[in-house]
């Protein structure tokens, strides 16, 4: 961990990139230091169905949610969070000019006792490190 997952309103398909987007926050969220190579995962949902504000069209959002284990005091999470938030903000300025957008940011922290994982990714990161 940490795994972003983004929803985004479907209007924003000709909008912005998503792709680009997806690897800004994975970028950025090596750029923290304080998350693994090997637990980064970044993906994007497209919400068809949605409903903003008083109805809209024009409305679009994008909301982050990153759940990631324990062990990162209050003042990493915040200062990587910031970072991360900041990077994508400045980003999509271009959709803040537009008619109506919302873009939010929650971490949320799994309890390490009800959460199970399996991942070789960490190990082949390692191995590739120490062969070149």
């Amino acid at each position: 961990m940490p795994h972003f997952t983004i929803e985004y309103s479907a209007n924003l398909d000709d909008r912005v990139d998503m792709a680009d987007v997806v690897e800004l926050v994975r970028r950025t969220a090596i750029e923290t230091g304080i998350f693994p190579v090997g637990g980064v995962r970044v993906r994007a949902i497209r919400c068809e169905h949605y409903a903003i504000a008083d109805g809209r069209d024009g409305f679009a959002f994008m909301a982050m949610l990153l759940r990631l284990g324990e062990g990162r005091d209050l003042a990493a999470r915040k200062n990587a969070g910031q970072h991360i938030f900041d990077h994508l903000s400045h980003f999509l300025d271009p959709l803040f000019a537009d008619e109506g957008f919302s873009l939010s940011f929650d971490m949320q922290i799994n309890d390490k006792e009800t959460s199970w994982k399996r991942n070789s990714i960490h190990d082949l990161l390692i191995a590739e490190a120490r062969h070149g």
